[in-house]
């Protein structure tokens, strides 16, 4: 029986993955005591490409994680995109701000390296402890703990006993809502999506293939509609070697195009991957997996990212990148800015100088992202257009400068001050335009 005070924490994090193990770490390094709960157990499987920019990569250092070979990861030099019969190899840019590599490694993997690094840091991690909902001050409507069912079967997808499961109540003054898209907890406090943001969607698989250490991430711009073979589709496949014998290979689509919701993605996939050369061994006698989905939620699609005791970072509030699909690097940022939001406002001695400190976490944010996102938001507009699409794949590969460019803006990579003429126009693009 767990006592009062292991119920209790200065700030509850839900969900471990790489939003909720962030802001945990960094909170625990504050000095506060953090619970972080997980409804499932580790290791547990994440619809994702496994690959990393790196904007991602800066994160884990600032987690202090070995990000080595020796410590088993697959280093990447860059982006080879693949489109009209060209293939261009563009290195990840040289900057201050970031290294000037990526990596890849299986989410199963890396979400709890995460989760261990944290609680390694302090963080109390309860794994199965699947939380149901908010509870309410009844004075104010603010958050101050949560309801969980904790034990084997407490998981949604948990193969265990249910009815091993056990109600507990967890009390903190702050939550952090790193649950994932769906995000029960954020809906049940009365925050919706919103429909004018966009969303993609993402198929993925892991395939045996000779391909598996290739020392580039690979993306390919051509992908149809079987009904109309000549319309291109807003999005890519990608081909992400994992260095063990198979390759994550998958395809993310944008809801900017007609055909969004209609088409088979997974008969797509296949299609696509007959199309390969047959040495690539890409065949349905290959896949290891079955194919799986997940949504993709973009451009701060959810909001606000504070009321009442509650903040949401991660792809809770939104945050995957509208250009490229990117979501691990903008869920640990946002966990890092929450966390140091959270601490300052715990080192406030009255009401409203702590609230004042954190009512500042959207006005952090939408200053961090919210141009570059509208920034997004318009790119996808256009692309969703397949004549766009069409110019713009037939024509761009054949300038290599337009190119790094372009890989810069859809990976944010740019030094924040200084920098190159790309570098400033971007940081200059995302500075004037109108936050999302």
């Amino acid at each position: 029986m767990q006592s009062l005070s292991e119920n209790q924490a200065d700030v509850i994090v839900v969900g471990a993955g790489p939003a909720g193990s962030s802001t945990a770490y960094h909170l625990a390094k504050a000095g506060l005591d953090v619970l972080l709960l997980e409804k499932t157990s580790f290791p547990r499987e994440k619809i994702c490409g496994d690959g990393l920019t790196p904007r991602a990569v800066t994160q884990l250092v600032r987690m202090g994680i070995d990000t080595s070979v020796d410590n088993g990861w697959l280093h990447n030099r860059g982006l080879r995109i693949m489109a009209g019969g060209v293939q261009l190899e563009l290195d990840w840019p040289e900057l201050a701000a970031h290294p000037n590599y990526g990596l890849v490694r299986p989410r199963s993997d890396f979400d709890e390296l995460l989760a261990r690094q944290a609680k390694g840091a302090g963080v109390r991690l309860l794994e199965n402890c699947n939380v149901s909902g908010p509870i309410l001050d009844p004075r104010t409507s603010r958050i101050v703990g949560v309801s969980a069912k904790l034990g084997a079967g407490a998981g949604d997808d948990a193969a265990g006993d249910a009815g091993a499961a056990r109600e507990v109540e967890f009390r903190a003054p702050l939550v952090v809502a790193a649950d994932g898209n769906s995000t029960r907890l954020s809906i049940a406090m009365g925050l919706h999506k919103r429909e004018d943001r966009p969303m993609g969607v993402a198929y993925r698989a892991y395939y045996k293939n000779p391909r598996h250490n290739d020392d580039y991430l690979e993306s390919w711009l051509e992908l149809t509609d079987s009904k109309q073979p000549d319309r291109l589709l807003p999005g890519y496949g990608w081909i992400f070697g994992m260095g063990d014998g198979t390759s994550n290979i998958g395809l993310g689509i944008l809801d900017t195009s007609k055909a969004f919701g209609k088409v088979d993605y997974r008969d797509m996939m296949r299609r696509w991957l007959a199309g390969t050369p047959e040495e690539w061994e890409l065949t349905e006698d290959n896949r290891t997996c079955p194919i799986r989905g997940a949504a993709l939620p973009m451009g701060f699609n959810r909001k606000p990212h504070y009321t009442r005791g509650l903040l949401l970072v991660g792809d809770a509030g939104g945050m995957v990148n509208p250009f490229n699909g990117e979501g691990i690097a903008y869920a640990m940022e946002s966990g890092e800015l929450a966390a140091r939001v959270i601490a300052q406002a715990k080192a406030r001695t009255g009401t409203y100088e702590r609230e004042l400190a954190l009512s500042d976490y959207p006005r952090i944010l939408g200053e961090t992202y919210g141009g570059y996102y509208t920034l997004g938001r318009v790119f996808v507009k256009l692309i969703g257009n397949p004549k766009v699409m069409k110019l713009a794949t037939q024509r761009g590969l054949s300038h290599p400068m337009l190119m790094k460019f372009t890989l810069k803006l859809l990976a944010n990579l740019t030094d924040p001050r200084g920098g190159d003429a790309m570098d400033r126009i971007i940081n200059g693009l995302a500075k004037v335009t109108p936050r999302a």
